[in-house]
């Protein structure tokens, strides 16, 4: 086992109906320690950088739009394994096909938004980790 710092970010959908902190006693409930935390708009630049995989394909507008519909809350996160038992809490991408008990099967949307609108993002390894808590946080930002 090793110890991790990944990203977390709260999505417009976690932050507008006031889950964070449920979400956030979720995690330090598994023992992961808090390291870095701040509520932030995101911006286009930003938006695009963060999602450079899916910026050229048609639907990314609206994931741009559903991104800045609120401020999101980026969290460094630190545990044993961290990154890997994250995304076990989280459940799959599409919130239709997460199990209860994970967050997403029990606070994502179950619509045509599912995969969208699925609470958080979560780091899925420790290069994309390095380069997300750069994009999201300063230097001295992460204690």
């Amino acid at each position: 086992m090793s110890t991790e710092t990944t990203l977390i970010l709260f999505k417009p959908d976690a932050v507008t109906q006031g889950l964070v902190g449920t979400v956030l006693a979720r995690y330090e409930k598994e023992g992961f320690k808090v390291r870095g935390l701040k509520v932030m708009a995101l911006s286009d630049e930003i938006l695009a950088d963060h999602y450079s995989h899916i910026a050229d394909k048609p639907f990314f507008p609206s994931v741009r739009g559903f991104m800045q519909e609120s401020p999101v809350v980026a969290l460094a996160l630190e545990g044993e394994n961290v990154i890997s038992r994250v995304r076990d809490l989280l459940g799959p991408t599409d919130s239709k096909e997460a199990a209860a008990g994970t967050i997403r099967g029990d606070f994502g949307d179950k619509g045509e938004d599912s995969k969208m609108r699925n609470i958080c993002h979560a780091s899925d390894g420790p290069e994309a980790a390095e380069a997300e808590l750069k994009r999201f946080f300063n230097e001295g930002e992460i204690i």
